[in-house]
């Protein structure tokens, strides 16, 4: 998915899944949770707060995979961390559904230096699965882009933006490599300044087996990358309207794949203060 990473989906699916699962923003939070450990408890009474559920066809996590763990901070607030599994991963992608077969939605694509994350004002009296895998791939050698200071003129705006959307460029695939191989990075990213708010990235796709593509933005003053935009894989196209923070800022495209699932976790949420005694 901004579902906090800016991702190729429609508004109106963004809205709706924002709409589903947060309540009316709160104004505290004081009552106990029904039928939920505050610690979070995994989809199972038996089963330790975030180990693997034992309800239906037990499974283990992968011992490559991450451990996860959730706790109810408040009654509609939860807060999730998580240790590592296999080295080498470039960041993780947290997953939330109300049923734990899914479907799964994605929360964000994190960056690997990140281990917790709070997922806030959600349904009262209702269930959360989460999930979470680490993804990893060869990512590009980065561009710097300063854009000019102020907004779009109205001559920007009028022009249109037909180059916005992703695409697949002919004549920019060399696919053939797997993601797993060291030299299988994309390569000859360009960064063509639209306006002052518009980027459009080119680069040459070398994978045939990746996921997807992100795309990465270190902003001036920042110590690492993160994930900005996630794409679909065969994409070597995209164009970015930029927040203030990343008019000044280094990019870079990553293909990428996702490893074996974490451990899935449970927790059901309280009563909202905002609801009717």
């Amino acid at each position: 998915m901004r579902p906090t990473i800016r991702a190729a989906v429609p508004a109106a699916l963004v809205l709706a899944l924002a709409a589903a699962c947060s309540a009316p923003s709160p104004a505290g939070h004081s009552a106990r949770v029904p039928g939920a450990h505050p610690d979070g408890a995994s989809a199972d009474p038996g089963t330790p707060a975030g180990a693997v559920p034992r309800s239906g066809s037990p499974r283990s996590a992968s011992p490559d995979a991450p451990t996860l763990r959730a706790r109810l901070v408040t009654p509609t607030d939860i807060d999730l961390s998580w240790r590592a599994g296999a080295s080498g991963a470039a960041g993780h992608v947290l997953e939330f559904a109300t049923e734990e077969a899914g479907p799964y939605t994605v929360l964000e694509y994190l960056p690997p230096g990140t281990t917790t994350y709070r997922h806030p004002d959600l349904i009262p009296r209702t269930t959360f699965f989460y999930r979470l895998r680490a993804f990893q791939g060869p990512a590009s050698t980065p561009v710097d882009v300063s854009l000019p200071p102020g907004g779009p003129t109205k001559a920007d705006e009028e022009t249109g933006h037909d180059w916005l959307p992703p695409r697949t460029v002919p004549g920019r695939s060399a696919a053939g490599r797997s993601v797993r191989e060291r030299r299988a990075a994309p390569s000859g990213l360009e960064a063509e300044i639209k306006h002052a708010n518009g980027i459009l990235f080119t680069w040459t796709d070398r994978t045939s087996d990746e996921a997807g593509f992100l795309l990465e933005a270190r902003p001036r003053g920042a110590s690492a990358f993160a994930p900005i935009v996630v794409l679909d894989p065969g994409v070597n196209s995209t164009g970015l309207i930029t927040l203030p923070t990343e008019k000044h800022a280094s990019y870079r495209i990553r293909a990428f794949v996702t490893g074996a699932d974490s451990n899935v976790v449970r927790l059901t949420t309280g009563e909202s203060t905002d609801d009717p005694e």
